[in-house]
């Protein structure tokens, strides 16, 4: 099983300079490269300081001039905001770039939030049905010389300018939870990455299950690959362990709060929960979230990290948003290196 970072620059307070995240994610990104790992994943945002990537192709094609070996992923663009022509020519661009090095994440979105400031009515059965017609279009437009009569696009003959380094264009991962999802990724030959979110093992169990029967049900198709994407953190002690459980427990509920959109956003931020508004999501209690994540002394990460690789996982994701300071996250990075990596040499 590989091991990659996922990371976003990410505000709560409005004093920190933009340009302060943009550089410590780049320190972060230095250090996976440095330590071997796969890839590096930044997702797409917009109008939120929770995560701050409105083009996630320019914060990548900044880290390609500033490493050599790490792949660069998006994790993921939000298909319903790209025309084909664009994404397959941007990507191109990107794995031009970056020398050959991009995987290009893909997802139907999450937020109503962000729907409604950019494609306001889209619902996520809009959304999952845009990306099923966008994924494709984007592959036959690396092939070239494709025209498109669909659903959402139509466009006459057109051929991606400029075509991509990677022959039959970057490796293409779909965000899937439902077992369609799975089988679509799996049909059009597209690499699946998974997030069972703070769900536990039992959830990460059943996804795992879903790619398994969505490579059963298309044996013509060579397996492509699976990525879990779960909150990691190594801690030094018990006592930290708590404290990141309880830090995950604030964050998970500001991202279902994010998620819900009924509270109020001031400067693309959202006041942290209130004790009262945290008790009302127990699912995300601190003892739940220390449970369920990825949490604890480098013992424990190893035999939690062990039973995914023999889940059958290709490659693990560390995801490092926490909503906690820059010296934190990069100090749990530096134990997992130090402590956990050695393990799966």
């Amino acid at each position: 099983m590989k091991f990659s970072l996922f990371v976003h620059m990410e505000r709560t307070d409005p004093a920190i300079p933009h340009a302060r995240l943009f550089a410590e994610l780049e320190e972060l990104a230095l250090t996976a490269e440095g330590a071997g790992f796969e890839t590096v994943w930044i997702g797409e945002h917009h109008a939120m300081d929770f995560t701050i990537a409105p083009n996630p192709f320019i914060q990548l094609a900044h880290l390609a001039a500033k490493t050599k070996t790490i792949r660069l992923g998006t994790g993921n663009v939000i298909a319903p905001f790209w025309h084909p022509i664009r994404l397959a020519g941007e990507a191109a661009m990107m794995d031009i770039a970056c020398e050959g090095r991009l995987d290009l994440g893909v997802a139907r979105g999450a937020y109503s939030f962000e729907y409604e400031r950019l494609l306001p009515g889209l619902d996520a059965m809009g959304a999952g049905l845009r990306m099923r017609e966008l994924v494709p279009a984007v592959q036959k437009l690396w092939e070239g010389d494709y025209a498109h009569e669909g659903q959402f696009w139509s466009f006459p003959t057109s051929t991606a300018s400029p075509l991509p380094v990677q022959e039959g264009g970057p490796p293409i991962w779909i965000a899937a939870r439902d077992p369609n999802s799975h089988a679509f990724a799996v049909a059009n030959g597209c690499n699946v990455q998974v997030t069972p979110l703070a769900s536990g093992d039992g959830e990460v169990v059943s996804l795992m299950e879903r790619f398994n029967t969505a490579v059963a049900d298309h044996k013509q198709v060579p397996r492509p690959k699976i990525m879990l994407l779960q909150h990691c953190f190594v801690a030094e002690s018990p006592a930290e362990a708590d404290q990141l459980a309880d830090d995950l427990s604030a964050w998970y509920g500001l991202f279902g709060a994010w998620f819900a959109n009924k509270r109020p956003i001031h400067q693309a931020i959202m006041a942290p929960l209130s004790p009262e508004e945290r008790a009302a999501v127990p699912h995300f209690a601190p003892e739940v979230v220390r449970k369920n994540l990825v949490i604890g002394e480098p013992e424990e990460v190893i035999a939690r990290l062990k039973g995914y690789e023999a889940l059958g996982f290709d490659q693990f994701a560390l995801w490092i948003d926490a909503g906690i300071s820059h010296q934190r996250k990069a100090k749990s990075l530096d134990r997992f290196i130090r402590h956990v990596l050695p393990a799966f040499a």
